[in-house]
Order: C-alpha cells, then sequence, then structure tokens
C-alpha cells in the first residue's frame, strides 16, 4: 500500500479539519474537560473500521488516547494521525504543545519507533561498533543508494566517535516487482544478509561489488515491512537510541552533535 495513502484520500477533508480545529479553540475556554478516553477492544474495532472506510486495506498498529482532548492518537500504515472517540472526525498532520512549546507527534513517534525497534534481535542486524559505544543508531539502508555509501564510507569514524552503527534492509524497489518476482536489490540484499561474513558482504557490496548469490531464511522482508511501518520513505534514514529520527546522510560530527543533544 502506498504511504501516501491518507493523503490521497483525505484531501477533501482539509477544510473540515480546519474548521474543527477552530471550532475547538474558539470553545476551549468554557468546554469541561471530558474524561480521559480508554483503548478498548470495541475502540480497537471502531478506529478500523473507521479507518476502512478511506482505505480498505490500512494496517492499524497502534492506538492510544491523544493529548487532545476527545481523540485517539492512531499509527497505520506509516503514518500517525488523530480520530475523534466517536470515529467521525479525522485530523492528519502534527499536534503542538502550545503550553510546552512541544511536536506531541513527534514525541509519538518515537516512543513507537524505539518500542518496534527494540523487538528486532541483533542476529537479524548487520552491526559495525567500536568496543565500547557511547550511542547505537540503527539505520534503514540500500546498498544501491548513493547517500547510504557515502555514509557506510564513513564507518570506521562513526566507530572512533563512539558511534556503533547497526544496519537494517530496507530496498527502496521494494521486496517483489509487479508481476511478483522479487526485486533485483531485495536479492542482492539476500544474499548480503546469508553471507557468512555479512560484515564484509555488505561493505564490498555497498562499494559496488555485486554480492555472491546466496538465499537462505533471512529477514530482509520482514525489515523493509518494519519501516514501512515506522514511516521510513528513503534511505538511509537514521533512528537514534531514543526513536528520534537524524535525517538522512549526516556527518559523524554532525550526527554526534545530534545525539548529544538528545542525550
Amino acid at each position: 500500500m502506498s504511504k501516501k495513502w491518507l493523503l490521497a484520500t483525505c484531501a477533501g477533508l482539509m477544510v473540515a479539519s480546519a474548521m474543527l480545529a477552530s471550532a475547538t479553540a474558539m470553545g476551549a475556554a468554557s468546554a469541561v474537560e471530558p474524561a480521559p478516553l480508554k483503548v478498548t477492544p470495541a475502540v480497537n474495532t471502531m478506529v478500523r473500521n473507521a479507518l476502512k472506510t478511506l482505505a480498505p486495506g490500512v494496517q492499524v498498529d497502534a492506538v492510544e488516547p491523544a493529548a487532545l482532548p476527545g481523540f485517539y492518537q492512531v499509527i497505520a500504515s506509516g503514518q500517525l494521525m488523530y480520530l475523534s472517540s466517536d470515529g467521525r472526525y479525522l485530523l492528519n498532520g502534527d499536534l503542538i504543545d502550545l503550553t510546552q512549546k512541544k511536536n506531541v507527534s513527534n514525541a509519538a513517534w518515537a516512543r513507537f519507533r524505539k518500542a518496534e525497534l527494540a523487538k528486532v534481535p541483533a542476529s537479524q542486524r548487520i552491526v559495525f561498533a567500536p568496543a565500547n559505544p557511547k550511542y547505537t543508531v540503527t539505520v534503514f539502508t540500500d546498498i544501491n543508494c548513493g547517500y547510504c555509501r557515502a555514509l557506510h564510507e564513513h564507518i570506521a569514524a562513526f566507530n572512533k566517535a563512539g558511534i556503533a552503527v547497526e544496519y537494517l534492509a530496507w530496498p527502496r524497489e521494494g521486496v517483489a516487482s509487479t508481476s511478483g518476482k522479487p526485486t533485483a536489490t531485495y536479492s542482492e540484499m539476500a544474499s548480503i544478509w546469508c553471507a557468512a561474513d555479512r560484515k564484509a558482504a555488505f561493505s564490498a557490496a555497498i562499494a559496488g561489488k555485486a554480492p555472491a548469490a546466496a538465499t537462505c531464511t533471512n529477514p530482509v522482508a520482514d525489515q523493509f515491512d518494519l519501516g514501512m511501518k515506522l514511516g521510513v520513505s528513503g534511505t538511509p534514514t537514521i533512528v537514534a537510541p531514543d526513536g528520534r529520527t537524524l535525517g538522512g546522510y549526516v556527518t559523524p560530527e554532525q550526527m554526534l552533535i545530534a545525539l548529544q543533544k538528545g542525550s
């Protein structure tokens, strides 16, 4: 499913969303604070049914009460949105707490990414790490991506700065073509994850040397699906230990500064 499903299906709701937000703001001073929402099986069913009216194949991954009264925060098919408790109104966009000067949506994404990435065992990652890393980042990568290659050229410098880099596979052209056959990039990355020495095979492939063909039970497809679930739309996508995204290509110096700011 396209990651832009919500934008494509909700274009006609933008005006209604703006009107709802305006009405909420005008009535905030006199409104009675509603009781906190709870996520029950019935709520999960309501959320799924409401979103299916927009996109039948949508995958709902997380539902929790939103900071916005009367709304649930929903992460579905790689996007975060807010759905009213009756399933009637949907808001798509960042939620800002003006009192705390905080982007609530970014914080929610970070928590979700951190929790989901914690489920990926070290045995399924390709890890380049110093002896005693100060920080560990997860990088969704594609061996045929120019910026991914540029990033890996500095892997020794990242490690020298105390940063461990753990790679997950994210073939940008997907896992399968429209004909149902594995894409070329998927096959190459699966061969790397099946290699006896993954690190050596990865470094050689990202430098331009095609990996030796190999097959095995591998996590490449699962890691691609995970990236979609976490909102990954390109490579490299770098995720900090706290779940923040640090952008695409960054230098070792830039990454260290970004990690220090979040520590």
